[in-house]
């Protein structure tokens, strides 16, 4: 069994600073690393690219020109809103990242991406990107064993969001509807063990329509005096197996990692550290489809992970896993600094599988050009394609404004683009907006 293992963490010096040389004192890259930093910057700035070079863009925010200028670029891979456990609304959360430098956020709440179009809109006010994800709850299930152990996949798609979304929906509605069943689960048995808690009680720290989570039982218990603090709670009732433990309708870990493949995602497993299994988790997970797993914290590279993602040919990722609710232990957002070789590996193995669903996505509105299909390529991104200068006045001028914001030259050349273009350019689009009735000529 592998344990927390090693923490490769960061150098500090003990002696004074000496006096920096002439020309200053940061590490110069060496030739990989810039050619990282370059593809990686040119994916990050790619919706910016054909903005104006005025000193505002259409949004009245302020342009850096000189990007990067620190040759740092921070991702946030893991972070919560109040659309699940977190305590921040998506808007608020986006924001403080700003505040911390990050530039690429993953939004990855619990079974439900409803936060992401907050997000989006709230970002492109602060010149940054955001990574539609989602965070998924499953079972790992080990052959011939009667045990069960609970494993998070975090999903990342591409702007444009999951191709077959409607599928991705319900299999996370289905998860979501458990949770609540769950959480009436949990509350029954602390009742059972003298501590009474009530559901409206729970319900009401969740917020209206949010499948409620372990957070959330453990909020009131400390707010009903049950416990001291969080930690408390699950440390004493909450923790998987515990005295008030309860599962829910999750899927198997196999299963949504399929899933995660046929919707244009990169499956990566969160927090290995806290599984009691997880070397053979992990390969019995590669063998399914997994791309990768966090190695990653504020505190460090977890050396243990790292060698089993070298084992099995996985991404080497991370993130703080910020939910908001303050206190010494939890990890800001933007403080696991990802190395850019890091970051350009993840976008390397992401891009051609996020190119595939953008392809697939806008195939099926060319093949059949409904308000459904027009949704699936809007959804994240309608209010920057109406803002552009120009009228997207019939389907090519939709899937090329679309195709300039999601993908680079290269990407976006070839004969399936061109045929997609070339089957919509006798769609036309109502100029009031982009989900209205389409008519064919």
């Amino acid at each position: 069994m592998v344990g927390d293992g090693h923490v490769e963490k960061r150098p500090k010096d003990k002696k004074k600073k000496k006096k920096q040389k002439r020309g200053g004192g940061k590490k110069k890259m060496t030739a990989e690393q810039s050619l990282a930093f370059n593809s990686v910057t040119e994916w990050v700035y790619l919706d910016q690219s054909h903005s104006s070079s005025s000193s505002e863009d259409d949004f009245g925010v302020h342009q850096i020109l000189n990007r990067a200028v620190d040759n740092n670029v921070v991702f946030e891979l893991h972070s919560h809103s109040n659309f699940s456990d977190g305590y921040l609304s998506p808007s608020k959360l986006v924001e403080r990242a700003h505040c911390n430098g990050v530039k690429v956020l993953a939004l990855t709440d619990h079974d439900t991406m409803s936060g992401i179009p907050e997000a989006i809109e709230t970002a492109r006010r602060f010149g940054m990107k955001i990574i539609p994800g989602v965070e998924i709850s499953t079972i790992f299930s080990q052959r011939g064993s009667e045990s069960e152990e609970p494993v998070h996949i975090l999903a990342y798609y591409s702007s444009c969001g999951p191709s077959k979304y409607e599928e991705l929906e319900n299999f996370l509605a289905n998860i979501r509807d458990g949770r609540f069943l769950r959480a009436k689960d949990m509350i029954l048995k602390l009742n059972k063990l003298k501590l009474p808690l009530k559901w409206e009680h729970v319900a009401k720290i969740a917020g209206k329509g949010v499948a409620p989570g372990r957070l959330h039982v453990a909020r009131a218990m400390v707010e009903a005096g049950h416990v001291e603090n969080l930690k408390q709670a699950f440390a004493r009732y909450l923790y998987d197996g515990g005295p008030a433990y309860s599962t829910g309708s999750e899927p198997l870990a196999e299963v949504a990692i399929q899933l995660i493949h046929r919707t244009g995602g990169l499956a990566v497993l969160a927090h290995p550290w806290a599984l009691k299994n997880p070397a053979a988790i992990i390969r019995k997970l590669k063998d399914v489809g997994l791309h990768g797993l966090e190695v990653y914290r504020s505190d460090g590279k977890l050396v243990a992970y790292s060698d089993l993602a070298d084992t099995y040919g996985l991404l080497k990722l991370g993130g703080s896993d910020y939910h908001g609710r303050g206190g010494h232990g939890e990890s800001e957002l933007g403080s696991v600094k990802l190395p850019v070789l890091v970051l350009n590996d993840f976008l390397k193995v992401a891009r051609p599988i996020w190119c595939g669903a953008i392809k697939e996505i806008l195939e099926s509105y060319a093949d059949e050009p409904s308000d459904s299909n027009l949704s699936h390529i809007t959804r994240y991104g309608r209010g920057k394609m109406l803002k552009r200068n120009y009228p997207l006045n019939c389907g090519k001028g939709l899937v090329d404004e679309c195709l300039s914001l999601w993908l680079t030259n290269e990407e976006r050349q070839g004969a399936e683009f061109e045929a997609i273009k070339l089957k919509l350019s006798h769609v036309s689009i109502n100029q009031g907006g982009l989900n209205v009735p389409i008519e064919s000529v």
